[in-house]
């Protein structure tokens, strides 16, 4: 693989409405340490150059003194407040990119919430970014999946060898996502709304590009519940 910068947008301005808790999911306690420590500490020790962490206004001064100088990460070059909707966060993130003289050729978008992200789904996720453009971590899906209609009756029955759960980070060239994303902000502003969940989908909707799937891992959730919380426990190295 060429010599190129990479970056990574980490997403913790989510308020985790699901956990019943003040805290929020991303700064709950995980064996001593916050949900978001682990997956910043991924990042850190990995092949990525730099990284802005996204947090919620409220939040910036926080991350700045009890995440970031706590556990003394050197990578994070910017803890920046993010938007409304999660698609706004990441364009706040991917603007606080763009502002540098010498930007990222590539970047890695990335929830906070999921704190057993590793070093070699990064690696797969950076190759297939630089063949690809677009890529998004996945695993096959175990069960068989419904697509319902609006009365809840099954309307389709995918192939489950075609299905895939999809998962972060999802690395693209840079340029390609922060013009797919300010081309969706632009648009919202003339009053066209997207229904975005992820930022594969704002490739496909704005560009229709293609984009590639590279094996993530079933230990790869994403802690959105208590439930998932105590699983999180179990993934834990001893």
């Amino acid at each position: 693989m060429t010599e190129k910068k990479y970056a990574a947008v980490v997403l913790s301005a989510g308020k985790g409405t699901r956990m019943n808790s003040a805290v929020p999911k991303q700064y709950m306690m995980l064996e001593g340490k916050p949900v978001l420590y682990y997956s910043l500490y991924a990042f850190e020790k990995s092949m990525i150059d730099e990284i802005v962490l996204v947090t919620g206004e409220e939040d910036v001064e926080y991350c700045r003194k009890e995440i970031v100088q706590k556990y003394g990460f050197t990578k994070i070059i910017s803890v920046t407040a993010g938007g409304k909707e999660r698609y706004h966060s990441v364009f706040c993130g991917l603007t606080d990119l763009n502002k540098e003289q010498n930007r990222p050729d590539y970047v890695m978008i990335h929830d906070g919430a999921r704190p057993f992200i590793n070093d070699e789904i990064i690696w797969r996720c950076a190759r297939a970014a630089e063949e690809f453009r677009a890529c998004a971590a996945g695993v096959p899906a175990k069960d068989t999946i419904k697509i319902a209609d609006e009365s809840l009756f099954v309307r389709e029955t995918p192939k489950r060898k075609y299905v895939w759960q999809i998962q972060t980070p999802q690395a693209f060239a840079f340029p390609l996502i922060y013009q797919a994303y300010e081309e969706l902000l632009n648009r919202e502003q003339r009053g066209e709304f997207y229904s975005v969940t992820d930022d594969t989908m704002v490739l496909e909707a704005i560009y229709g590009h293609k984009v590639k799937l590279v094996e993530g891992s079933y230990e790869n959730i994403k802690i959105t519940t208590p439930e998932d919380l105590k699983l999180a426990k179990a993934f834990l190295p001893e």
